[in-house]
């Protein structure tokens, strides 16, 4: 079933922590240390889903905040613990935050379902504070290239998600047209740390393919 992005995750919000996820343990294993410090920083999430990347800099030190566009999603992150009172419900390209208030802004996962990656970055861009960083990652685009798609099943139903499709080069343009400077671009491929959620997934006979193709992409920018 072919859903848009808002009631693709109103659907997925229940099972979304549940489900082994590869791509997100990968997102994780590649981030975690390139983000550090985050100790006393103002950690702004966007499109923060049930909160994982706020809880995560929360519990490293981080004042934390974060928006996303599904009620679902947000109410699952309120049950986190110290979350809630710390989210909003606002979309990805306006965002309630004030102009440099963010020393590391986040989105993980979400460029692909907004219709303008230079609208959305230069939001970013916009609330973060000179100096500090705005960090992107999403499914890489030649996974999509391969035919992966953005799906996901509850109830036995398939739900594949209305996306769209930013080239690295958007990225890069959108960046520097918000006079962010890149840091770092990382293209990262499943390895072994993922082969065990493949074998949970039930899907430990695709790794073998699927690693020989990079999953994630990341860039990391610091506002100038």
């Amino acid at each position: 079933m072919q859903v848009s992005a808002l009631e693709g995750h109103r659907n997925w919000a229940a099972s979304y922590d549940a489900a082994p996820n590869p791509l997100r343990a990968l997102e994780t294993r590649a981030l975690l240390q390139r983000l550090s410090p985050l100790r006393g920083s103002r950690f702004l999430d966007i499109a923060c889903g049930t909160g994982r990347w706020m809880l995560l800099a929360k519990q490293r030190g981080s004042q934390v905040f974060g928006v996303d566009f599904c009620p679902e999603m947000l109410l699952k992150a309120s049950r986190r613990p110290g979350l809630a009172g710390c989210l909003a419900l606002a979309d990805a390209c306006h965002i309630p935050v004030a102009d440099g208030a963010a020393d590391l802004t986040l989105c993980s996962f979400a460029l692909g379902y907004l219709a303008s990656a230079h609208q959305a970055i230069a939001e970013m861009a916009r609330v973060s504070r000179k100096g500090g960083r705005v960090v992107v990652t999403d499914l890489h685009p030649r996974a999509l290239a391969a035919g992966w798609t953005r799906s996901f099943r509850s109830n036995g139903q398939l739900y594949e998600i209305d996306h769209h499709l930013h080239p690295i080069a958007t990225w890069v343009t959108a960046a520097e047209s918000a006079g962010l400077s890149l840091d770092w671009c990382l293209e990262a491929n499943f390895a072994e740390p993922e082969r065990e959620i493949f074998r949970q997934a039930g899907k430990d006979s695709l790794f073998p393919e699927l690693s020989r193709i990079p999953a994630l992409l990341a860039m990391s920018w610091t506002k100038s």
